[in-house]
C-alpha cells in the first residue's frame, strides 16, 4: 500500500452513531494483531535546579518492519499522557490499541510526581486521606518523601455546586514541598521534550499528540516547541488552558502551592452528570445504589495517584502562574531580566506561541463524546470560534461521537474497549489522507 495520501481533501466525520462506532470497532478489531512491547523507562531531569524523576511507558511492534509509516515516509508515533486524577494505566487501551492495531510507537508519560515509585506495580497504598489526618503527596524524586510538617489540610467550598468540598495539602512557605509546587511546570516540559527527543527523534518520526482532559493543555502545549509533532488526535481533551478557561467559566480558587487531594466526590460529579445525561431524572429514584456503585469504584479507583497539581495551569490561572514563576526565580537568585523570562515562561504554557520565527499550530481534531460532562458541542463553539480569531487560524475539526463518557476507554455494550479503537482507525484515516499535511 502507498504511504502517500489518497487525497487532500479528506475530511473527518461531523458526527458518529453508536452503531457507526460499533461498525469501526468491529472492523479495526477485526484486523490482524500485530506484536509489540510494552516498556517503562523512567529516568531523571534536571530543571529549574532541581532533579526529577519522570516515567513514560513506550508501546512498539516488536518487529520494525510491522512500524506504521506515514504520507512522508517517517515512522508514526504518538505522544500522550493522562487526565488529572491518574497515571499512564487509566490511557493504556487506547496506547495499546494504537501499537497492536496499526503499528505505531506510543510514548505515554505520567506527569511530574504521580508515578509511585516505591513499588513496580505502581499502585498506591492506602487512602488519599488518612486516618491520621495526612494525606497523599506527589512522589517528584525517588527516596524523597514530603513529611507531614511541609504542609497543612486544608477545606475550601468554593465551586461547591459543581465539587463539593474539596481537601488540599497546602505548602509552608519555604518548604521543599512549596518549592517543588512552583517549580513543576518546566520540569513537565523539559520531561515531555526529552521523551520526544530520545524516543521519537526528528528524521526518523513524526508524531501525533494526544492528552486526557488535564493533559490536553500540556500536549497543545508541545505541537510548537518539537518540530515533528504534527498535529493533535484528541478525545476528551482540553484545548489550550486560555481558551479551557473561559470554556470553564471561571478562575481557579487557590494559590499555587495547594495540591487537590481528590475522594469519592471526584468520581461522583462525573458520575452523577453521565447517568443525568443518559437517563435524565430516574436516578435521583435510586440514589443510594448510585452512591454505593460511587464507593465501589473509589475502592478500585485509589490506587491510582488521585491527586492533583496541575489545576492552576490547566486553567491558565495568570495569578498562580507568576507568583510560581517569581517564587523560583526567587530562590535560583534570578535578576531582573531572568525573573521576567521565566515569568513569560510559564504565562506562554496556557497559549499558543507567537512571533516571527514560531512554527505554526498544526492541524487539530477533537473527538468529544455524547455523555461527557465538560466537553460539550456547546463548549466547543467556544473552542472553534477561539481557533477562528487567531492568525493564522489552525485547522480544526470537532467530531462529535454517538456514545461515551468522559472516561472514553470504558466498555459498553457493543465497544468492548470503549471508543480506543473507533478513534485509532478514524484518526489514523486521517494521517495517511492527507488532513495533517501542509
Amino acid at each position: 500500500m502507498s504511504n502517500k495520501p489518497q487525497t487532500t481533501t479528506w475530511e473527518p466525520p461531523e458526527r458518529l452513531s453508536k452503531q457507526q462506532m460499533i461498525q469501526i470497532s468491529d472492523s479495526l478489531l477485526a484486523d490482524p494483531d500485530i506484536e509489540f512491547t510494552e516498556t517503562e523507562d523512567v529516568f531523571r531531569i534536571h530543571a529549574n535546579g532541581m532533579d526529577w524523576d519522570i516515567g513514560c511507558m513506550v508501546y512498539e511492534p516488536k518487529d520494525s518492519n510491522q512500524a506504521a509509516v506515514g504520507p512522508d515516509g517517517k515512522k508514526l508515533g504518538i505522544f500522550m499522557t493522562h487526565g488529572g486524577a491518574s497515571d499512564w494505566r487509566s490511557i493504556e487501551r487506547l496506547a495499546r490499541t494504537f501499537a497492536g492495531k496499526r503499528g505505531y510507537k506510543v510514548c505515554s508519560m505520567t506527569y511530574p510526581g504521580r508515578l509511585y515509585l516505591p513499588d513496580p506495580s505502581r499502585n498506591w497504598p492506602d487512602d488519599t486521606i488518612r486516618d491520621d489526618g495526612s494525606v497523599r503527596t506527589p512522589i517528584w524524586l525517588d527516596g524523597e518523601e514530603i513529611g507531614r510538617d511541609e504542609y497543612e489540610v486544608v477545606t475550601d467550598t468554593a465551586f461547591r455546586e459543581i465539587y463539593g468540598t474539596r481537601s488540599y495539602a497546602r505548602a509552608k512557605k519555604g518548604s521543599n514541598f512549596y518549592y517543588r509546587m512552583a517549580a513543576w511546570p518546566v520540569a513537565f516540559e523539559e520531561g515531555m521534550k526529552d521523551i520526544c527527543r530520545r524516543h521519537l527523534p526528528v528524521g526518523e518520526y513524526s508524531f501525533y499528540t494526544h492528552g486526557h482532559s488535564t493533559g490536553g493543555p500540556f500536549s497543545h502545549l508541545l505541537l510548537q516547541r518539537v518540530e515533528n509533532a504534527r498535529g493533535l488526535i484528541g478525545i476528551e481533551n482540553s484545548p489550550f488552558a486560555f481558551i479551557y478557561h473561559k470554556m470553564s467559566g471561571h478562575d481557579w480558587p487557590t494559590t499555587f502551592d495547594h495540591v487537590l487531594i481528590r475522594t469519592w466526590r471526584e468520581l461522583a460529579r462525573y458520575r452523577g452528570a453521565e447517568v443525568a445525561m443518559q437517563e435524565g431524572e430516574k436516578p435521583l429514584f435510586r440514589l443510594s445504589w448510585l452512591m454505593e456503585e460511587i464507593f465501589e469504584l473509589w475502592e478500585e479507583a485509589k490506587r491510582f495517584p488521585q491527586f492533583k497539581a496541575e489545576n492552576w495551569l490547566h486553567i491558565d490561572s495568570h495569578p498562580c502562574l507568576i507568583a510560581a514563576a517569581e517564587t523560583t526565580a526567587e530562590r535560583l537568585k534570578l535578576n531582573t531580566e531572568e525573573k521576567q523570562a521565566l515569568v513569560d515562561r510559564y504565562l506562554g504554557y496556557g497559549r499558543p506561541l507567537a512571533g516571527k520565527d514560531v512554527k505554526p499550530i498544526p492541524p487539530l481534531i477533537y473527538g468529544i463524546n455524547k455523555f461527557s460532562r465538560d466537553h460539550t458541542p456547546q463548549k466547543y463553539q467556544i473552542v472553534k470560534a477561539e481557533y477562528a480569531a487567531m492568525q493564522p487560524a489552525p485547522k480544526v475539526r470537532v467530531i462529535e461521537l454517538g456514545t461515551g463518557i468522559h472516561s472514553y476507554w470504558k466498555t459498553e455494550d457493543g465497544l468492548p474497549l470503549g471508543v480506543c479503537p473507533v478513534i485509532t482507525k478514524v484518526w489514523h484515516e486521517a494521517i495517511m489522507n492527507g488532513y495533517y499535511t501542509p
